[in-house]
């Protein structure tokens, strides 16, 4: 077979499989706050996910990926010599899958991006040397790995907050649900669309002004508010048994439709993030191979991010309930309110740096926005010991993919060049 073609399926191969473990692991950013709240079932997850993760990955993913391939290392040095890039990529992609696979294996909500950048970082050490990592890139990728959670925690805090007080400490708390839930579906999709609208549609194709974004972006999201407002109207009220044995299930009952939007819409952030873990050295590696250059400047084809949509809708429907259990029941009890600012605090911190190119860990963004949603009833209603063992996994995670990275990186340079 010629060398091209095999470097070419190699990346390929390995791109799908990070794509996939990518789901394997990360769907508990999409769909675990909905799941664990009780506002779908796993099958309903699947379903929704898959549609909207390839949504995000396709329509929005292009800003991210182009920091993953081009952002992270210095290239230059291996100008003479673009076999050590397509190699080093090839391992990262190995090297970050297999620990992913791992992580799945034993539920722990890991993160993909800190899997793929310590691999890339792992393999640029030993191959061209520290001074080839961007230390002012790999700096502002890492603060965002604290900032993310934080943020996301103060806002799904401050979601829940006003939730408790708009609505549930009302004295007809139902009424007032019916009231406020709409409004926050318009929030919710107007969101996710804005960032659509203004970074993602030119990855195939469409460009807007920012008037035009803002206006369709609000146009659809009141046509949703309204079918929003059709179901909650439609919801059958609970019986008095279940209004007795817990006093607020008919405004959880309206709060599980919105639940569900939100999960679109995470599900959708993430794909539009964590896409560029999987395609973004898939990328590298086939214009390398096909142009022999590895000063890249073309965009990222829409049949890559395609395959990188599909990669991580197989991988979350065949593996993902494992990290979904994790994230949706065991950091602090969620019902579809709590679920809600979680999910959407969650899903606007990511897509808005999804828009803006750089690539944080969604997993940090969930599950700082469930803490916070946890917070806001006492430090009580969190699970010390589970968040302790999630900690741990994202320490070792760094190091992990690049000690991988360097031993696949040194098996792949003596069996292919």
């Amino acid at each position: 077979m010629d060398p091209t073609t095999i470097l070419l399926t190699l990346a390929l191969v390995f791109g799908l499989y990070m794509a996939w473990a990518i789901g394997a692991n990360d769907v508990a950013n999409a769909m675990a706050t909905s799941v664990g709240s009780g506002a779908i079932t796993v099958k309903q997850a699947i379903v929704i996910a898959g549609i909207f993760e390839f949504m995000g990955a396709f329509l929005a993913g292009g800003e991210v990926t182009s920091t993953i391939r081009k952002g992270i290392i210095d290239v230059a040095p291996l100008a003479d010599d673009p076999n050590i890039l397509v190699c080093g990529m090839l391992a990262s992609l190995l090297a970050a899958a297999v620990w992913l696979t791992v992580a799945s294996r034993f539920g722990w909500p890991v993160s993909t991006t800190h899997s793929i950048v310590g691999a890339i970082v792992g393999f640029a050490v030993v191959a061209i040397g520290i001074e080839a990592v961007h230390l002012g890139t790999l700096g502002a990728i890492a603060a965002s790995w604290v900032i993310s959670p934080i943020l996301a925690g103060t806002v799904s805090f401050m979601l829940i907050v006003s939730v408790q007080r708009l609505i549930f400490d009302r004295e007809n708390p139902e009424r007032y649900a019916r009231r406020y839930v709409p409004v926050y579906i318009f929030l919710t999709v107007f969101v996710m669309s804005l960032v659509t609208f203004v970074k993602g549609l030119k990855h195939v194709g469409f460009e807007l002004s920012s008037a035009e974004a803002f206006g369709y972006s609000g146009a659809f999201a009141l046509v949703v508010m309204g079918v929003g407002m059709v179901l909650v109207r439609r919801l059958q009220k609970a019986s008095v048994a279940d209004v007795e044995a817990f006093h607020y299930v008919n405004v959880e009952r309206i709060f599980s439709v919105l639940t569900v939007i939100t999960a679109c819409a995470m599900a959708f952030a993430h794909g539009s993030n964590d896409v560029a873990n999987a395609i973004g050295p898939l990328a590298a590696v086939i214009t390398t191979v096909n142009t022999g250059e590895v000063f890249q400047t073309a965009s990222v084809s829409p049949y890559i991010l395609l395959a990188g949509g599909v990669g991580i809708v197989l991988g979350l429907a065949t593996y993902g309930y494992r990290v979904m259990a994790t994230v949706g029941s065991r950091i602090t009890e969620l019902t579809p309110s709590r679920g809600f600012a979680a999910g959407l605090a969650a899903a606007s911190v990511v897509v808005v740096a999804s828009g803006t190119g750089l690539p944080i860990s969604t997993t940090h963004t969930l599950v700082g926005a469930v803490l916070g949603v946890g917070l806001a009833r006492g430090i009580g209603a969190l699970n010390l010991s589970v968040i302790r063992t999630i900690f741990m996994s994202w320490i070792i995670t760094l190091p992990a993919g690049a000690i991988l990275a360097i031993v696949f990186y040194y098996v792949l340079r003596a069996v292919l060049f």
